[in-house]
């Protein structure tokens, strides 16, 4: 099968490499890619959001398969644009990408769904936002309505600092603040059938012991040994299978990836949001432990035939990832530095680290450089999360990037607990 794969990030270096190991996968394509996706694939420089340039791309290939990556081409329409050529899309339609498009419109599918979330409020007004602020109190949880890039979520004890985010958005949800950790949860979907991964945690803030700003995410790991066995039917039961089930309903069948942001509260799993494709950097931990050939799958959900594939085959092997990200991220990254390094990698520590590349391109004379706030996703694999952790940073030690910085403490804490748990 020909594949093309839309996007240029860490997510879809994750789902090209993935696919370039599937044996069905005669033909991988990226549109627009980055320095590191074309060690796998051949780019193409369409833009991902133009959905007339995409589908003709793949017209022009004969793809057999198109992978929608981030989440502005979804909401765009690129994968409505795709299948009105005739051709299978990974990805829902634009309409039904409003579950994560529009926080409020999600919020609405739950409670119709009874699916368990957060009690909110949708401002659009000062005094609305006052009204919520003072209904709920500190912490506060402000949400832009809209796509924010994975930066459209304040959570403050500040009163001010979340008054003034929630004036900056045209619309915005205001929610109580949900206890307990986090758990990212993705579900492929073809509308009907749902057939969930293996759950993964990421670290949404910028420095260690979960400090700073909220950013798209600066690490993962997979699996989580302190989660309860019966989370992920539990999950499937109560949140992902009623909300495909609701958006069937309503006449915009959700196909893709559905991806369930946990929170596991002292009351029980309740929906922190809704993504509508995989989530950036948990897709690398994910994607690393998946045994089943890709390809085959994202197409079973993209023709409607999950239903007919066997279990899904997991390594039983725990993976890490740690983002590097540029200098001043989640702020306005400086970019154009040189990215030395990543040929150690390869040859000292593959298979089991490997760089997935973020924003990264090469100039004329073949350096990588960066270009883009997060920059490389290292990723290693191990017997269990202190072997896996150990590997993602002696990896991410030979890489050389000015100003850079990451966190140092990804799966630290998970990990010294399952190390020195009974039967460890």
């Amino acid at each position: 099968m020909k594949v093309l794969v839309i996007g240029g990030g860490a997510r879809e270096h994750a789902l090209c490499r993935s696919l370039s190991l599937d044996p069905d996968v005669t033909a991988l394509h990226c549109a627009p890619g980055n320095a590191g996706i074309a060690e796998v694939a051949e780019l193409h420089g369409v833009d991902a959001l133009d959905g007339a340039a995409v589908a003709e791309l793949a017209v022009g290939l004969e793809a057999d398969l198109v992978v929608v990556g981030p989440e502005a081409p979804l909401v765009a329409g690129v994968a409505d644009a795709v299948r009105d050529r005739g051709i299978p899309v990974f990805g829902p339609s634009a309409q039904a990408a409003q579950l994560e498009g529009s926080k409020a419109f999600a919020k609405d599918v739950m409670a119709t769904a009874a699916v368990p979330t957060a009690r909110s409020y949708v401002c659009t007004t000062p005094e609305e936002i006052d009204e919520a602020l003072d209904a709920f109190g500190a912490p506060y949880v402000v949400k832009d309505d809209g796509l924010a890039a994975g930066k459209g979520v304040v959570v403050t004890e500040d009163v001010e600092a979340a008054r003034a985010h929630a004036l900056a958005c045209d619309r915005v949800v205001i929610e109580e603040f949900l206890d307990g950790p986090e758990v990212s949860l993705f579900a492929i979907t073809d509308g009907e059938s749902v057939v969930p991964l293996q759950p993964a945690q990421d670290f949404k803030r910028a420095y260690d012991g979960d400090q700073g700003p909220n950013t798209g995410g600066m690490g993962a790991y997979s699996p989580l040994p302190w989660a309860d066995p019966k989370l992920v039917d539990e999950v499937m039961a109560t949140v992902l299978q009623p909300t495909v089930d609701e958006l069937r309903r309503r006449g915009t069948p959700f196909s893709g990836l559905l991806y369930a942001g946990l929170a596991i509260t002292s009351r029980g799993v309740r929906v922190i949001e809704f993504n509508a494709r995989f989530g950036d950097p948990e897709t690398q931990v994910v994607l690393a432990r998946l045994q089943t050939p890709l390809g085959g799958l994202l197409r079973a959900a993209a023709t409607g035939e999950l239903a007919a594939l066997p279990p899904l085959r997991w390594s039983d092997d725990a993976a890490v990832t740690v983002v590097i990200a540029s200098h001043n991220y989640p702020g306005t990254p400086r970019t154009g530095d040189a990215v030395e390094g990543l040929a150690e990698v390869a040859e000292q520590d593959a298979p089991e680290a490997y760089v997935l590349h973020a924003g990264t391109r090469r100039d004329d004379s073949g350096a990588v450089l960066s270009a883009g706030g997060r920059v490389l996703s290292v990723t290693a694999t191990g017997a269990d999360l202190t072997t896996a952790r150990q590997r993602a940073y002696r990896a991410v030690g030979r890489i050389s990037l000015d100003g850079s910085q990451h966190r140092t403490d990804i799966a630290a804490k998970v990990a010294d607990e399952a190390a020195q748990a009974p039967g460890a």
